[in-house]
């Protein structure tokens, strides 16, 4: 298992290492998650994160807000409020990343244009 993780944004203004609190991942299909990544998101919890570049953060709902590349636009963090550290967005992580999807979460909110045929637990809301 690796524990240890460096990532980037596309244009490589951000960039970030760290270390997981956990290696597994829930894919979130709602409808928030969806319009912020373009499909749905796959973030992961971290212990340690030290983040090099500027991130501009987004309130994207009364619970969390959601940290991105302000040159690039790459999204990169969800943050839930009170929480100490934001979680990293999998698919900005370097390979190899350590981490495994391991279920599906708001599956009650995702897009009609695909199906989710992986056989990972589903929960329909969190």
């Amino acid at each position: 298992m690796t524990s240890e993780f460096t990532g980037k944004c596309l244009c490589g203004a951000v960039s970030f290492s760290g270390r997981w609190a956990d290696v597994n991942l829930r894919a979130c299909h709602c409808g928030q998650c969806r319009r912020w990544s373009g499909h749905y998101w796959a973030a992961a919890s971290v212990e340690t994160l030290d983040i090099t570049g500027e991130v501009r953060w987004y309130r994207s709902s009364k619970e969390a807000q959601r940290g991105f590349c302000p040159t690039c636009g790459s999204s990169l963090f969800w943050k839930p409020d009170g929480a100490e550290l934001p979680e990293v967005a999998a698919g900005a992580i370097e390979a190899p990343s350590g981490l495994a999807l391991s279920g599906h979460i708001y599956v009650a909110d995702k897009g009609d244009y695909y199906q989710i045929a992986d056989g990972l637990e589903q929960w329909q809301t969190y």
